[in-house]
């Protein structure tokens, strides 16, 4: 990951870098890391999130259809 600093504006870098730590997942993952997860906790937590992943999906399907 490669920041670039203009005008020896840092504020503005930093901020640059920290919106890409957010989007590349990285603030989450430390998250998790903070603590030991055991593994029937960890597939517990993805299969959730693919729930929710797939419910998501199916409202936005709906109201696409629904716009129609």
């Amino acid at each position: 990951m490669q920041i670039i600093v203009r005008d020896n504006n840092v504020d503005q870098a930093l901020r640059a870098l920290k919106k890409k730590l957010q989007r590349e997942g990285v603030y989450r993952e430390m998250k998790l890391r903070r603590h030991y997860e055991k593994p029937s906790e960890k597939r517990a937590r993805e299969r959730a999130a693919a729930i929710r992943r797939a419910r998501k999906l199916e409202r936005k399907r709906a109201d696409r259809e629904n716009a129609r």
